[in-house]
């Protein structure tokens, strides 16, 4: 296998491709080659540095939005695995605390190591990780779409919190990635309606395609205040949890996702009180979430290519990072090719 090689970030706005060396599997690993890894905010707060400390460690190759094909296996591994395509789990924990036994390995009590923030990630031609973080895919599986299948296990794992039932109604805060792929699974669940409040007009062609029913801005959505039985926070932006439970009926339930910087606006206790409202969190994705996401685009019912504006050679990581961060509408998923 060539070696090619491997973004390393040294430091806050300080990167290198360094040649990569392909590390050979140990017992109950996987080797991993890379075709598509995906960028998003958080590898571009990795370059800036603004990812809060203890959530990074320097120097590092990000990359934690991946999918390739298994190109070998260590002891205690099935062979079989060899060849197939797949993604991976980012999140590390122990298997052996409380939290892990109750399936909940987001809340490891181990603390967190991530790969791409804390652990080599997929910014390379390959990654070597523990096999039982691997979920695989149909061998038909567009390696492109795939690579978003990290983002669409987080949002699954807010699909699971929010528990749709047919027929109820439901609202999708934030037009980015995260929210057309909660509107695809929350599709999925036959709610009468699926909002999307966002502040690009131009998206909601987008959206509806992703399974919304109707598109409106946060401004005209304050019109929508009380109609719904859950509301899916997908953008972290200062405002958006506060408008996101705005738009609960009395009993309503709130999935946040979006991470805001400090200083956001918070819920008000006293609303949250007296309309009974049941908030539930989620940070990364358990197990359960992906394969959740994983069997939603096997079955077709979960469809990200669409998502995808741009794909660049690994070279162009400073690139595809401004590009990120460029506020421009044209600018959806972009992805790199190591």
């Amino acid at each position: 296998m060539t070696a090619g090689r491997a973004v390393v970030v040294e430091g806050p706005g300080v990167f290198r491709l360094v040649p990569h060396t392909p590390r050979p599997p140990g017992p109950g690993e996987a080797q991993v080659r890379v075709q598509a890894v995906g960028i998003c905010g958080s590898d571009r707060e990795v370059f800036q540095g603004s990812r809060p400390e203890g959530y990074v460690r320097y120097p590092l190759t990000p990359g934690h939005e991946w999918s390739g094909t298994v190109a070998a296996v260590g002891d205690g591994v099935p062979a079989a695995l060899v060849g197939r395509r797949t993604v991976g789990e980012g999140f590390r924990n122990c298997q052996v605390c409380e939290r892990c036994h109750a399936g909940e390995t987001t809340l490891c009590g181990a603390g967190y190591e991530e790969t791409g923030f804390t652990l080599p990630g997929a910014m390379a031609p390959t990654l070597t990780l523990p096999a039982r973080l691997l979920h695989l895919l149909p061998d038909d599986a567009d390696p492109t779409a795939a690579a978003l299948l990290e983002p669409a296990a987080c949002v699954a794992a807010a699909a699971l919190r929010a528990a749709v039932r047919p027929g109820q109604r439901v609202a999708v805060v934030g037009d980015g990635t995260l929210g057309m792929l909660a509107a695809q699974l929350l599709a999925a669940s036959s709610p009468a309606e699926l909002l999307m409040v966002g502040p690009d007009p131009g998206r909601s062609g987008l959206a509806r395609t992703m399974g919304a029913t109707a598109f409106r801005t946060p401004d005209e959505a304050v019109g929508e205040a009380g109609r719904y039985d859950t509301v899916v926070e997908a953008a972290g932006a200062p405002a958006t949890a506060r408008a996101a439970a705005a738009l609960l009926r009395r009993g309503g339930r709130l999935v946040l996702t979006g991470i805001p910087a400090a200083g956001a606006a918070g819920l008000d206790p006293t609303d949250l009180v007296v309309r009974q409202l049941e908030v539930r969190t989620v940070f990364g994705a358990t197990p359960a979430a992906w394969s959740h996401a994983v069997g939603a685009f096997a079955a077709g019912l979960l469809t990200p290519l669409p998502l995808v504006t741009h794909e660049l050679p690994l070279d162009a990581f400073e690139q595809a990072i401004a590009l990120v961060g460029s506020g421009d509408p044209d600018v959806g998923k972009v992805l790199l090719r190591p």
